[in-house]
């Protein structure tokens, strides 16, 4: 929470942290249950809202998953789960892939993730991307150049390094007209999610404006139905200083099943909830809820820069080339649905140097990534 409110604060004016909101999941502020008002829940976009059949991946980043602050027995745990990270960089923590001829959902847990070793990470990898018929190229080269873009971002900051932080993938499976190496469904309906036009960012219309309908009812629930959030400090030194004492601990009351393990806390003090105030029931009149620290109120930072700019960057970004099988493949956007987004920052610190274990991380997996791509050509 500390980090999402210093990240998304309503007078945030650094360049790098603005640049950063285009890579996460927007923040909506938090939420508590009348029923235990002080158990407090942030909340997050639904990265998956706008997919008809999304298909899943968590991978987490970086040659540690353990911060400088952790204890020799979690630094000993945390290398007995997975002791290639140093030298991979990364570890896939699930996956949920759309399976196009049984119209079902394979699931790969941990468990898979963690018996990938140097020479099997490649087709480990490829399993994401492959829906029963055939390798997604599309989305393998959009996963591409939404990792190039955080790779970017990761190079051009000397402010943060992270430790057990995750890439959360994203893309449709259902396969559109226009999607290569696949086909149409049979007996599919002209005006179906598979066969209807894009528009120019890849979403199909008709989910898009259910989700503006959704993001429209977010807005309304931020901006007008909502008290002031409780003041506390969010900056970056503050959570260095608490995590030095042993004071800073991950306030969430529950984890993705099999996306990051143990609870990632430091130290053993309680966690200390936070003060809310009682606060006026919303429309839905089941969750009482805290404005953010924007209070949605600074929307060029949320909507302007983390989805039009976004695209803005992408497209430019995506002119460039991705070698595979030794043929030149232009990019462009819209080429798959896809989303690569950040996410898990219990343990982000602040930094004067750049983040090498993640960027080493980033850099072996757009080379595995990439590698995918030119065994299939």
């Amino acid at each position: 929470m500390q980090f999402y409110s210093m990240v998304y604060a309503e007078d945030c004016c650094d360049p790098c942290l603005l640049e950063l909101q285009t890579h996460l999941p927007k923040y909506y502020g938090t939420l508590s249950s009348p029923e235990a008002p002080n158990d407090v829940y942030m909340k997050l976009e639904d990265v998956t809202r706008h997919f008809i059949k999304p298909c899943i991946m968590d991978v987490k980043l970086g040659q540690r998953s353990y911060d400088p602050f952790a204890s020799q027995e979690k630094r000993e745990q945390q290398i007995r789960k997975y002791p290639l990270m140093e030298e991979i960089g990364f570890l896939v923590l699930g996956m949920r892939v759309y399976n196009l001829c049984s119209d079902t959902v394979d699931t790969f847990d941990q468990h898979y993730g963690r018996g990938l070793l140097k020479d099997t990470i490649k087709d480990g990898l490829a399993k994401f991307f492959h829906n029963g018929v055939c390798l997604r190229k599309d989305a393998v080269i959009a996963s591409i150049c939404r990792v190039q873009n955080i790779l970017h971002w990761f190079e051009s900051q000397r402010q943060l390094v992270f430790y057990a932080s995750s890439l959360l993938f994203v893309y449709e499976g259902l396969p559109s007209s226009s999607t290569p190496n696949t086909f149409p469904l049979i007996g599919t309906p002209a005006n179906s999610p598979a066969t209807v036009d894009k528009s120019w960012d890849g979403e199909d219309v008709g989910r898009q404006e259910e989700g503006e309908k959704i993001e429209k009812m977010a807005e309304y629930n931020n901006n007008n139905n909502i008290q002031g959030a409780v003041p506390y400090d969010c900056t970056l030194d503050s959570n260095y200083t608490n995590c030095r004492k042993g004071g800073l601990h991950l306030c969430a009351k529950a984890h993705l099943k099999g996306s990051s393990g143990d609870a990632a806390t430091v130290g053993t003090t309680p966690c200390q909830p936070v003060s809310v105030a009682k606060l006026p029931q919303q429309d839905n009149s089941t969750w009482l809820s805290q404005q953010p620290p924007n209070g949605n109120a600074n929307k060029s930072q949320i909507q302007g820069k983390g989805e039009d700019g976004e695209h803005r960057k992408s497209s430019r970004r995506e002119e460039g080339v991705v070698q595979g099988g030794g043929e030149a493949k232009r990019l462009s956007e819209g080429t798959a649905q896809v989303a690569v987004k950040m996410i898990d920052f219990a343990h982000v610190f602040p930094s004067e140097s750049h983040d090498h274990g993640y960027i080493y991380g980033l850099k072996h997996l757009l080379t595995v990534l990439k590698q995918i791509l030119s065994d299939d050509a």
